[in-house]
């Protein structure tokens, strides 16, 4: 899989895991330097609470087009490590 935005692959992956139609990339397979940590946080009812990154390209910001589990509870234990996009992510094959 691989996620473009702002015409830049920023992630690519053969190993994501779906959870509710997202696509979980390992963080190790997204490119660092478009990430900027965000102080935003949402709160799952069973996956816990999300952290999110912006995405940084070309100079334009998408503001917390990325988000993550930095401790999942233990029916999203699989996507430890991993992140997602939104916000205009183009997530293919």
């Amino acid at each position: 899989m691989k996620a473009h935005w702002n015409g830049k692959l920023i992630a690519e992956s053969d190993d994501t895991v779906v959870v509710e139609n997202n696509h979980y990339f390992p963080l190790q397979s997204v490119d660092a330097s478009v990430l900027v940590e965000s102080s935003h946080t949402s709160v799952c009812p069973w996956k816990g609470t999300a952290s999110y990154y912006s995405l940084h390209v070309d100079g334009e910001t998408n503001e917390n087009a990325a988000w993550y589990y930095p401790e999942p509870k233990e029916a999203a234990s699989q996507i430890k490590g991993r992140v997602a996009f939104w916000k205009g992510v183009t997530v293919s094959e």
